[in-house]
């Protein structure tokens, strides 16, 4: 059976949070907010602290392949973690295509053909991360290191070769939309942000989750926060207001620097970066659909695989299959990154609202770890409130789960889940 290190842990956290987030996310923010945009990333960075530590603490404690649906189950039961997993299972599938067309935008900028570029590209690395995936973690955890390394090494090559260039002036006016639209671009942020959550679902698959997890995810979280913040700050002092309106503002940042010529190497980078994340959110995933699975939150056929170090094959392929729909979906509806981009994130803060409540009931009391996550579950309800109307394909999604497990279970208390027994010894 194959097993994570806490090297491999952290490249896939930082995948997970850091991968197609900063090839794009500046643009639209800038975008959105302007300057001021700054702002909403600094918030985010600091809301990423007590997120991460919530969810360590946790998968360190009950290292499960259910993820943040095992702990909400522990917590608040079975019909709570049903619609914690079906949020989060689905926000992979609505959130591929988007995903995979950040990355793929970068190539068409570089070499021409315009969204049908984009959207060839984007499918062929979806069907790329699923191959990487169907040979287990060990193997896409040593891609994951390698693809880490690079998104370090092309981050801190933008913003130092791109930093000469900076010019205060480009800071004003700092709010041109007013501030309120720094609220709007912190709720667009939250994908950025998403991923401290997917390692969870990989927790049973490191060598020592108790020591392993939290370790990769302190180290991810430093890496995190110094390059999301120096790549926006280099966006907004380099670029200007036209970042705004960059299809590829990491390519922009490079070409500055280096020359028109460096475009190609962007977007050949920007593809491996994103199919970083995408390989990060397949896996965390494809084992939490066998956990679902394993639970009778999913029908049984999805269980195989759900065992640590197995692979969790059946899931992983209707991850692919509907994601290669829902891309199909934005092709055809000639629609772009945003829409679904904002569907995703609805359901992600929706997981980490009922994720930090459940790390506050389970955690021990006057833990630093159960106040982080009480000052963590504060602020994502609040960006739960503002997500605004994206946040009814969210509740269309709760309301679904709910439906299937009333079908299944009806009003008969659910057996206790295999799995559980070994939990509870875990969590002693």
């Amino acid at each position: 059976m194959s097993r994570l290190t806490s090297v491999q842990g952290a490249a896939v956290t930082i995948g997970a949070v850091l991968g197609t987030g900063v090839i794009t996310l500046p643009a639209l923010a800038i975008r959105t907010a302007g300057p001021a945009s700054l702002l909403a990333w600094l918030a985010l960075i600091v809301l990423s602290v007590p997120l991460a530590a919530s969810f360590a603490a946790l998968g360190a404690r009950y290292p499960d392949a259910g993820g943040v649906s095992t702990y909400v189950r522990r917590a608040f039961g079975r019909r709570a973690a049903t619609v914690v997993g079906w949020c989060f299972y689905l926000a992979v599938m609505t959130g591929a295509p988007a995903a995979a067309m950040f990355g793929a935008g970068y190539v068409s900028a570089a070499l021409g053909g315009g969204r049908t570029t984009t959207i060839v590209v984007s499918g062929l690395m979806i069907l790329a991360v699923a191959a990487a995936n169907a040979f287990g973690v060990s193997l896409s955890g040593r891609i994951q290191v390698g693809l880490a390394g690079l998104l370090v090494a092309l981050l801190l090559v933008a913003t130092i070769a791109a930093a000469p260039h900076a010019h205060l002036t480009n800071l004003h006016p700092f709010a041109p939309h007013g501030g309120l639209a720094v609220v709007s671009a912190a709720t667009l942020l939250v994908w950025g942000f998403a991923g401290w959550e997917a390692v969870t679902a990989l927790a049973a698959d490191f060598r020592r989750p108790a020591r392993d997890l939290p370790r990769a995810t302190a180290a991810a979280l430093i890496v995190i926060g110094v390059l999301y913040l120096a790549i926006a700050a280099a966006s907004v002092l380099v670029l200007g207001a036209a970042a705004g309106h960059a299809q590829a503002p990491l390519a922009d940042l490079l070409a500055i620097a280096f020359g028109g010529g460096v475009r190609i190497f962007a977007a050949v980078a920007a593809v491996l970066l994103t199919l970083g994340a995408m390989n990060a959110y397949f896996s965390g995933a494809a084992k939490l659909g066998a956990a679902l699975g394993r639970d009778g939150a999913l029908p049984g056929w999805f269980a195989h695989g759900s065992q640590a170090g197995e692979v969790p094959r059946r899931s992983l392929a209707v991850v692919t299959v509907m994601g290669g729909l829902a891309l199909l979906v934005v092709a055809v509806a000639g629609a772009g990154t945003e829409v679904p981009t904002r569907l995703t994130t609805g359901s992600f803060v929706l997981v980490y609202v009922l994720g930090t409540a459940a790390a506050v009931k389970l955690l021990p009391r006057r833990s630093w770890s159960r106040r982080a996550a009480a000052f963590a579950l504060l602020c994502v309800s609040a960006l739960f409130v503002l997500a605004g109307w994206y946040l009814l394909w969210t509740l269309a999604v709760a309301a679904a789960a709910l439906c299937y497990d009333h079908l299944r279970h009806g009003r008969r208390r659910a057996p206790e889940p295999t799995g559980e027994a070994e939990l509870s010894r875990a969590g002693q």
